[in-house]
């Protein structure tokens, strides 16, 4: 790669994996600092059900696009890879390398490699899908984008309806699967890049995701998923840990039954992570028990 072009190392991996303490040891090594690009931590009225770094995690490495947003506030992945990308012109005029972290796999790749072009699509279709989700909710949407794109189906996180929406409207609207329009397009970027993944035993992962749960409970999730309850038609609050908590509050569902469901959509969640960065071939994976020191030396060698 030779040195003279600045370095992005990205940190990627399904949730609960340990990708936040990772991204702090790999930061303090290189003395740089870190970029999140975690969709759901950009809201400051949601810190427990993200899992956003504690304050003494934050303290060790200055951290960018933690909690530096509303939930009120249009924030799209367009809008967010342009952010990224004048933070880290600036970032990389005092720093040889920045530590980008999250596991949102669009996120990532807005950065890495920009967003795919596609075809205006005529809005009715749009209105039209919008109808169905208010009227019947997201489930026959959600079947209807199985029956034409199972690829997107299967990547895409579809309990999103914003996602589930967009997917369906390029499919309909141009006759070909939304895949078909995706990764074609890399843009160059001015920084070399690399990219490490964590991953482990899938009842591991499991384990670490339920204990996680867990724990945001103990943290007080459940009044910081009241307090923003009166809010849940918003975008951002489509959110596995927090969707689950609001049907409980609706009495839809008792309590326990919202946490077994938590911990099952969190899991559903990392599984469509991890199709989502396996096809990325140019990945180096780790286990997420790895001693960092071996994953430094692979950084090192590879810049």
């Amino acid at each position: 790669m030779g040195n003279s072009k600045k370095t992005l190392i990205t940190i990627v991996g399904p949730t609960a994996i340990g990708k936040t303490s990772l991204s702090i040891l790999i930061a303090s090594y290189f003395n740089t600092e870190i970029i999140s690009c975690d969709s759901r931590q950009f809201y400051k009225e949601m810190t427990i059900g993200t899992a956003v770094p504690e304050k003494e995690e934050l303290a060790v490495v200055p951290h960018h696009f933690i909690q530096n947003r509303s939930i009120f506030e249009d924030y799209n992945v367009g809008a967010y890879e342009r952010d990224a990308l004048n933070v880290l012109d600036t970032l990389f005029k005092k720093h040889n390398t920045v530590v980008m972290v999250g596991g949102s796999g669009l996120y990532v790749k807005s950065v890495l490699e920009g967003l795919d072009d596609f075809p205006k699509i005529d809005p009715s279709i749009r209105l039209e899908l919008k109808h169905v989700l208010e009227k019947e909710g997201i489930i026959p949407l959600q079947d209807q984008l199985k029956k034409l794109d199972v690829t997107t189906y299967n990547t895409i996180d579809i309990e999103n309806p914003q996602r589930v929406i967009r997917a369906l409207e390029i499919c309909i609207g141009t006759n070909l699967p939304y895949s078909s329009y995706t990764g074609k397009l890399k843009k160059k970027r001015k920084f070399n890049s690399i990219v490490i993944g964590l991953n482990g035993e899938r009842e591991k992962i499991y384990e670490r995701i339920n204990r996680r749960v867990d724990l945001m409970l103990e943290k007080g999730l459940l009044d910081e998923a009241q307090k923003l309850f009166p809010n849940k038609e918003l975008n951002a609050l489509q959110t596995v840990g927090y969707k689950e908590l609001f049907s409980f509050f609706e009495e839809k569902v008792t309590k326990d039954e919202a946490i077994q469901e938590i911990k099952k959509n969190t899991r559903r969640f990392a599984k469509r992570q991890l199709t989502w960065f396996n096809k990325d071939a140019s990945i180096y994976w780790f286990d997420f028990e790895t001693d960092t020191d071996n994953i430094l030396k692979k950084i090192e060698d590879v810049i």
